[in-house]
């Protein structure tokens, strides 16, 4: 897994600054929360996850004709 550091928070940013935290999601696509230095939660711009997949089937349609 890599990482870049625009998309690691520590869990006390998360809890104290979270609309930040958000925001950085939108910017990025995913954030990683870590906790105790290890990375413990995965924050994701659920529209982009969203976009991927229509077209991942766009791709599919086009291909299965």
């Amino acid at each position: 897994m890599n990482l870049s550091t625009n998309q690691i928070v520590s869990i006390s940013e998360a809890n104290q600054n979270f609309s930040r935290v958000a925001r950085m999601a939108d910017k990025h696509g995913e954030l990683y929360i870590f906790k105790n230095n290890k990375a413990k939660y995965k924050l994701v711009n659920l529209e982009i996850i969203k976009r991927t997949i229509l077209d991942i089937y766009n791709i599919i349609d086009l291909v299965s004709f």
